[in-house]
């Protein structure tokens, strides 16, 4: 009987990824773009400044896919994780 009891139990408590989604979401202003990145250039890496919560005022770079313009609106869903700076522009097969 107790078993059959934490088996349900288990299956009632959400997994640790989806506590992340459902958390609250920050809203940041694109200031700057600053490059393409990812394996065919689809990902757009820009400069986005946090407008609230923890990090309010914080500066900080995040990769975007789609279409983005300076002046739009980013939800994040997280403000710890900054993304890496895009490698220099060097052209197809220049050893730098």
């Amino acid at each position: 009987m107790a078993k059959e009891q934490k088996k349900q139990e288990s299956k009632q408590k959400a997994s640790k990824g989806s506590d992340k989604l459902l958390g609250e979401v920050v809203p940041a202003t694109v200031q700057e773009l600053l490059g393409r990145t990812g394996f065919r250039g689809e990902i757009t890496q820009v400069k986005c400044m946090v407008e609230k919560g923890r990090d309010e005022g914080r500066s900080m770079r995040r990769n975007v896919r789609g279409a983005v313009r300076i002046g739009d609106v980013l939800m994040l869903r997280e403000t710890e994780i900054e993304a890496r700076r895009v490698k220099s522009k060097a052209t197809k097969g220049a050893y730098t």
